[in-house]
C-alpha cells in the first residue's frame, strides 16, 4: 500500500489540536469539580467517674457516621451491658488501668458488640474495642443467661459477646472473672480480629467461636480457665488462631464442627485433661447415639503445636469422623496419657 506521508502530517496536527483540548477540558473539569472535605471521626474522651450508663449515653449520642469513646483510668461500674450497635463504633480504654467491673447481681454480659438481641437481624460492622480491662466479678452473679426470658434470653453472660459483627477489632483486652466465657463470638462472626487477649478465671472459657468465620485471633493468653482455654463448637470455619499460650485450663482447645482452620505456634502446658480434644457432635437416633450431619472436625492444620504436663493426652480424636486433620513439627512432652490418643489409627497426619 503507498502512504501518503502528507496525509499522515495532518492528522499528526490533527492529533495535536486534539490533545490539547483534551487537555483544555481536563483542566478545566479538575478546576471545577468541588473538593469534597475530610470528615475525621468523632473522638469524645470521657471523664474520670463516669459510669457504665454514661458510657452507654456517649456511644448512642455518636452521628451514623461513627466515632470513638475514650475512656479514663480507674474502676467503671457497669450494671447493664455498653453495647456498640452501630457501624463504625470504638470503645478505647486507657490501658489496664481503664477497669470495666460488674457490679454485683447485674447478671449480663459487659460488652455486647452488635445488636443485643437473640437472633440480630443485620451484620453490624467496622466495631472496635481495646485497651481496657474486664472484671466479670462472676462470684456475685447468679446465673449465665443474660435475661430470664424473651430477648436476651440466649445471650450469655460474658466480658465480651460478639454476634452477627463483620469486620471488627478487639485489641489488647483482658477479659477475667466472667459467669460464662471471657471472650465468645456467635452468631455470624466474619472477618473479625482479635489481638493480644489476655481470658482468665472465667467460669467455662476463656475463648469461645460458634458460627464464625475468616477471622484472626493471635497474641493470645488463656489461663486458668475451668473449662477450655479456647472452646470451638458449631461452624467454625476458615479461621487462624496463632501465637497463643494456653495454660492450666480444664482443656486446651476444644473442638467440633469445626473445618480448615489454621492453628500456629500454640502452647499448651498443664491443662487438667487434654491438650486437644477433637470431636463430632453426637445426636439421639433411633438408633441410639451418632453423628450429626457435618458437625466432624476435617482439614485443620496444626503448626508448632507443643503440649506439654496435660492430665490426659496431648491430642485426643475422639471419633472416626474426624479425618484429613494435619500436624506438622509437634512436640508432645509429660503429658500423663501420651501424644497422639486416636479413635482409630491414621485420623491424624503428622509430618
Amino acid at each position: 500500500m503507498k502512504t501518503n506521508f502528507n496525509q499522515v502530517g495532518s492528522w499528526r496536527a490533527v492529533g495535536k489540536v486534539a490533545a490539547f483540548i483534551g487537555l483544555f477540558i481536563s483542566s478545566t473539569v479538575c478546576l471545577t469539580s468541588p473538593v469534597l472535605p475530610v470528615v475525621e471521626p468523632m473522638v469524645v474522651t470521657l471523664r474520670a467517674g463516669v459510669t457504665g450508663a454514661e458510657i452507654q449515653r456517649a456511644l448512642d449520642a455518636l452521628p451514623e457516621t461513627g466515632g470513638e469513646i475514650v475512656l479514663p483510668t480507674g474502676t467503671i461500674g457497669v450494671r447493664q451491658p455498653i453495647v456498640l450497635r452501630r457501624d463504625h463504633q470504638t470503645l478505647r480504654g486507657s490501658g489496664a488501668a481503664t477497669v470495666l467491673s460488674l457490679a454485683d447481681d447485674a447478671n449480663c454480659p459487659v460488652i455486647i458488640m452488635g445488636e443485643p438481641v437473640n437472633h440480630p437481624p443485620r451484620t453490624v460492622r467496622h466495631l472496635r474495642v481495646s485497651d481496657l480491662f474486664i472484671d466479670g466479678n462472676r462470684q456475685h452473679q447468679q446465673r449465665e443467661l443474660w435475661q430470664l426470658q424473651g430477648e436476651g434470653s440466649q445471650i450469655r453472660n460474658n466480658g465480651i459477646t460478639v454476634q452477627g459483627v463483620s469486620d471488627s477489632t478487639v485489641e489488647q483486652v483482658t477479659a477475667a472473672r466472667c459467669r460464662s466465657g471471657g471472650l465468645v463470638t456467635t452468631l455470624g462472626v466474619r472477618r473479625l480480629t482479635v489481638r493480644g487477649l489476655d481470658a482468665f478465671d472465667n467460669e467455662f472459657d476463656g475463648l469461645a467461636c460458634y458460627l464464625t468465620t475468616d477471622s484472626v485471633f493471635t497474641e493470645l493468653f488463656l489461663h486458668d480457665n475451668p473449662g477450655a482455654g479456647i472452646s470451638l463448637d458449631l461452624a467454625f470455619n476458615h479461621n487462624v488462631i496463632s501465637h497463643a499460650v494456653l495454660a492450666a485450663n480444664g482443656l486446651g482447645i476444644f473442638m467440633r464442627f469445626s473445618r480448615e482452620n489454621q492453628f500456629q505456634d500454640i502452647a499448651i502446658r498443664n491443662s487438667r485433661r487434654y491438650g486437644v480434644f477433637m470431636a463430632h457432635v453426637d445426636q439421639q437416633t433411633a438408633r441410639g447415639l451418632e453423628a450429626a450431619p457435618q458437625t466432624e472436625c476435617v482439614q485443620n492444620f496444626f503448626t508448632n503445636l507443643t503440649a506439654s504436663n496435660c492430665g490426659g493426652a496431648a491430642f485426643r480424636v475422639n471419633n472416626t469422623t474426624c479425618v484429613n486433620n494435619i500436624v506438622i513439627g509437634a512436640q508432645f512432652t509429660d503429658n500423663v496419657k501420651g501424644g497422639l490418643s486416636l479413635a482409630q489409627p491414621d485420623l491424624v497426619i503428622l509430618q
